[in-house]
């Protein structure tokens, strides 16, 4: 019998006030490679499994499953921006890779398998996003556009924290050199790829993100990283370079708070 998800959170996060997870892969019901805490339906786990993990994150979070919203992620830079007319359902057929919410009883979420999870918050007015970034929302600056959009709301730079979740580390993402180029692209004059001879190179995609933050205003000194290599660490997390198609995926979700503290 499962204990029960066991996520990795962050200190800035809780010391602010914000609920949030960066799901592994233990304390579901999943079984074989989906094993245990998969969070997607398509990918050939068993439906009523898929339902009871995410049951099990929404009571981790203190919400309803109907209170965890994640849309279609297409490696893109859009983002929605949640309503409360909004159901889970609907925003789950949006093609997205970033959600914005201030509601305390809808959950910002995404999903990955080697991605970046990246969770932002304001301390001020209690918004939060949700931001999953590949190499291309990494390359075309998904995590940029979606501070606009806070910042578009009157959310200020010195007011923001975030934190990058569990992905695929620079010792294990070894990319083209033309991939690699579109990355440094983000960040100019800051390079993040690492080369040994007779190899291709390797890219340290949270390097980038958080120089993409620290341009944007948010100082290293609001910025964490949680730690954790989905592709080495088999034990505790999915990974689609590791296992391609056939694995599960992990959720990751921070709930917006009220401005009162």
């Amino acid at each position: 019998m499962s204990n029960g998800p066991n996520p990795l959170t962050s200190p800035l996060f809780d010391a602010a006030g914000f609920r949030h997870a960066f799901f592994s892969c233990e304390g579901g019901v999943s079984t074989g490679p989906y094993a245990t805490l998969n969070f997607s339906y398509s990918v050939g786990d068993e439906p009523h499994n898929v339902a009871e993990n995410f049951a099990r994150a929404a009571a981790w979070l203190g919400i309803s499953p109907d209170g965890l919203y994640f849309a279609q992620q297409v490696h893109g830079k859009d983002a929605v921006t949640l309503r409360s007319d909004l159901t889970s359902e609907a925003v789950r057929f949006m093609q997205a890779d970033a959600i914005v919410g201030s509601s305390s009883e809808q959950a910002c979420c995404v999903r990955t398998a080697d991605c970046v999870p990246v969770l932002v918050a304001d301390r001020m007015s209690g918004q939060v996003a949700a931001i999953h970034a590949g190499w291309r929302g990494v390359a075309g600056g998904i995590v940029p556009e979606t501070l606009f959009r806070l910042f578009d709301t009157g959310c200020k730079p010195q007011n923001l924290i975030a934190c990058v979740g569990p992905h695929i580390r620079v010792g294990a993402f070894e990319v083209s050199e033309a991939v690699a180029e579109h990355i440094n692209q983000a960040t100019p004059g800051f390079d993040v790829v690492r080369r040994t001879p007779g190899q291709l190179p390797h890219v340290s995609l949270a390097e980038s993100l958080i120089e993409q933050l620290r341009r944007a205003g948010v100082g290293h000194n609001q910025v964490e990283d949680v730690g954790g290599c989905t592709f080495t660490q088999a034990d505790r997390f999915f990974s689609y370079r590791r296992s391609g198609q056939t694995c599960g995926r992990h959720l990751h979700a921070i709930l917006p708070r009220g401005t009162h503290r």
